[in-house]
């Protein structure tokens, strides 16, 4: 058997598994067998990768001992482990205007594998039917030239649980007002999906109905949502503040945030009934002291390092990203769910703002 069938064969099995149920020691047994794999394919496909990391990674490599890649090398390299044929998708992240944005390219593998993750991610949440859909975007969000930006790319993986989707906003980022009055008539009385990005929920969506004076009536409705708070956090609105605003304008009470990026689409740790965010089945959230990198303890504010069985098109599956976390326990968080729980403090400072939902611009290196 070849190694890329070694992979595949190691991904579907723990894509079998519960998103939640696998014990810690279960579950990390598993992921290091595929990241030794993941290591292996990254260092013979892609030179960059081979560059930084040649020494041999095994199934017995702790998590905390991996390589990972700083996840600001995406936007300098162009980082891929398959030939440029076999790339079916280019994804980039939504840098503000004059970023670089990070380019992570994809085969048809990664592809599927990222969508038949992240169904059965979200499933948890929102069930298997398809519901009426609000998106907090213009329909222009779509990219061109078989490129695909993070806000787009966000709202296509959601939309499959949607049905009847409607765009909330116009082109120039005002409020589609026929738009959401209908929807909020023919829906109001049923459950409905609404996804935006936390940003763009805050000011194109609740703080233009609280100006227009106008609400909407969908008490049974879910809203997922997603990206930046650095925004949010300059203007002083709190988690809570943007769940009461939200209710007052729209009537909506069942609020999920979710943290994940663009460079480990399918990888998302959903936010549970005791605000904290979970690693699923094919993930693992690392969280390290900044200033030397070594691993912070529990309770401890650090960076966060993400790693996700999922990429194999890129060198992508273990990444130290610019995002303040704290790691809060393991299996025993109040929700019931298994695995590794954390919070998300924020961005370091300095760092640039580069959430999906701060750039509607209205519109490591190893180790």
């Amino acid at each position: 058997m070849t190694m890329a069938e070694d992979y595949q064969n190691a991904l579907s099995a723990l894509l079998d598994e519960p998103v939640y149920g696998l014990s810690q020691s279960e579950k990390l047994t598993r992921l290091q067998a595929v990241f030794a794999l993941l290591h292996e394919h990254h260092n013979q496909h892609c030179t960059a990768y081979h560059n930084m990391f040649r020494q041999p990674v095994t199934c017995n490599t702790p998590l905390d001992q991996l390589p990972f890649i700083a996840v600001r090398l995406f936007k300098l390299f162009a980082l891929k482990s398959v030939p440029d044929n076999d790339v079916v998708k280019c994804l980039m992240s939504s840098g503000t205007s004059g970023q670089v944005p990070s380019r992570i390219f994809l085969d048809s593998l990664t592809s599927r594998m990222q969508s038949k993750a992240l169904v059965k991610i979200l499933q948890q949440f929102l069930g298997k039917q398809r519901l009426p859909m609000l998106i907090i975007d213009s329909p222009d969000v779509k990219g061109a030239d078989g490129k695909l930006n993070a806000r787009a790319a966000g709202i296509q993986g959601l939309a499959m649980f949607g049905r009847d989707h409607t765009y909330a906003l116009n082109p120039d980022m005002t409020l589609n007002t026929e738009a959401i009055s209908a929807f909020s008539q023919r829906y109001h009385d049923q459950p409905v999906l609404v996804f935006g990005f936390t940003f763009m929920v805050w000011q194109h969506f609740v703080s233009a109905l609280k100006a227009s004076g106008m609400t909407l009536h969908l008490p049974h409705a879910h809203l997922f949502h997603s990206g930046g708070w650095k925004k949010l956090e300059a203007q002083k609105v709190s988690n809570e503040t943007f769940k009461q605003q939200l209710l007052a304008v729209a009537g909506i009470s069942a609020v999920t945030n979710f943290y994940g990026m663009a460079e480990q689409v399918g990888s998302v740790f959903m936010e549970c009934e005791e605000g904290m965010l979970h690693a699923p089945v094919t993930a693992e959230v690392i969280v390290r002291n900044p200033y030397d990198l070594s691993l912070a303890k529990t309770g401890e504010s650090g960076l966060i390092q993400v790693l996700s069985a999922l990429p194999y098109s890129y060198p992508g599956y273990s990444i130290l990203t610019e995002d303040r976390g704290t790691i809060h326990g393991v299996g025993d968080c109040k929700c019931g769910r298994s695995g590794t729980y954390f919070t998300v403090q924020g961005r370091l400072p300095k760092v640039e703002v580069r959430g999906c939902s701060d750039t509607s611009s209205s519109p490591g290196l190893g180790a």
